[in-house]
């Protein structure tokens, strides 16, 4: 799930893993804006209710920078990274292995007039396909830097999260593999048209786009990473922070530079991999070379669920909320604990302090997951037992977070 802020519309958009996406205007009114189920549009969906598992579906969306500016080459410009049954045309991309269980897919929407309520544009350009060796890991989040300005190098790029591919403890060895997207950020130029099938371009400044070894990908801007389901970018520094998922131990938070390897699946955080369940403790942090995070919490720790997952991020430089200024936040997907950690100073390395944010829900003190179980007793519903939490920043310095089990999009407020 990913919550956006589109200024030119003035209104915030939505998605949910079924493959919809809805607007939602600054006073709250919500309009499904599209449905690429529909079968016009031939994508068809792999949905969490054929899948073995619940992580499959519409992945992420972003709408291009130049979305409500005419006469640009982004004009109406909306990407979807979607998991899709449809295994034709052949992938850009392959595994090496695996079970071949479903391809990933990036799309191009153009809508004919960005302001209409709902999407009017023709079917999807698709510009590149990955097939998927197992069921979960699939993607990520995917997002252009909205901290870049028009003629910055970074501006109009696309960052797509890669996942390992799945299975336990990268399976595959792919994470490490710089001939494989999978255990990736990738940055592609979607206007462009110099990658080897012609419908995306290739940034000439990512690390591996001009190293003259045709066994590197030059789609990769970070490497090493294992399940990068949540980033965005510091307005302050301009560095992408990003949420990485663990396998048994460890779950991070990561600043990712350009041509980054943060070590998985040969660490998992600070310590390296002994087996899919243990890490060494002694000599953390101890190859160089390797982007270690800049904070990280213990899935054992007593707060969380069993299954624990690290997700985000926002960046929160306004002063709306002073308690939360300059602060970094982030927290754990499925207990729904939201954490924060001072922004300042992550670049440098080293490791921040985390500290637990909880919230004021009338005259009582909650946690995300109270909330949520206190809406659906109010919706005559059985209390779920997990949050999964996400993260939305919305206009002027707001910000949001989302969950899977009351249908509620909440803002953060003093």
């Amino acid at each position: 799930m990913v919550l956006i802020d589109e200024p030119g519309s003035a209104r915030l958009f939505v998605n949910d893993m079924w493959g919809l996406v809805y607007s939602i205007s600054y006073d709250g009114a919500v309009t499904q804006y599209l449905d690429a189920r529909e079968s016009r549009w031939e994508v068809e969906v792999e949905t969490p209710e054929r899948a073995p598992i619940m992580e499959v579906g519409l992945q992420s969306f972003a709408f291009h920078p130049q979305f409500n500016e005419l006469g640009t080459a982004g004009y109406g410009k909306l990407y979807t990274w979607i998991d899709t049954n449809n295994t034709a045309p052949d992938p850009d991309f392959v595994p090496g292995g695996g079970d071949a269980t479903h391809h990933i897919v990036l799309l191009e929407w153009t809508a004919r007039d960005p302001a209409a309520a709902t999407y009017d544009g023709g079917p999807p350009r698709e510009l590149l396909r990955a097939e998927q060796p197992f069921d979960n890991h699939n993607g990520g989040r995917i997002g252009f830097n909205w901290t870049s300005s028009p003629g910055a190098p970074d501006f109009g790029l696309l960052y797509l999260g890669m996942a390992d591919g799945g299975a336990a403890g990268d399976e595959l060895d792919i994470a490490q593999d710089l001939s494989r997207v999978f255990g990736k950020i990738l940055r592609v130029h979607p206007l462009g048209s110099n990658s080897v099938n012609g419908r995306y371009g290739v940034p000439a400044d990512n690390p591996y786009a001009r190293d003259g070894d045709d066994r590197t990908l030059g789609e990769i801007f970070a490497s090493g990473v294992r399940n990068p389901q949540g980033f965005d970018w510091d307005p302050s520094t301009g560095d992408l922070l990003m949420a990485d998922i663990g396998q048994s131990v460890v779950e991070t938070l990561n600043v990712v530079p350009l041509g980054g390897d943060l070590g998985w699946n040969t660490w998992e955080g600070s310590y390296r991999v002994v087996t899919n369940t243990r890490v060494e403790a002694s000599n953390p942090r101890g190859e160089p070379g390797i982007t270690f995070p800049v904070a990280e919490f213990d899935q054992n720790d007593p707060l969380l669920q069993p299954g624990s997952a690290a997700t985000g991020v926002v960046a929160y430089r306004d002063d709306r909320i002073p308690q939360l200024t300059d602060r970094v936040l982030w927290g754990d997907l499925p207990s729904g604990e939201v954490f924060h950690v001072l922004a300042d100073g992550l670049r440098g390395g080293g490791q921040a302090g985390i500290r637990r944010v909880l919230f004021r829900d009338g005259a009582e003190t909650k946690t995300l997951l109270e909330v949520v179980q206190a809406k659906n007793t109010d919706q005559g519903r059985r209390p779920t037992f997990r949050a999964d939490l996400h993260f939305g920043r919305g206009p002027a310095g707001r910000v949001f977070i989302l969950n899977k089990w009351d249908g509620m999009v909440r803002e953060i407020v003093r």
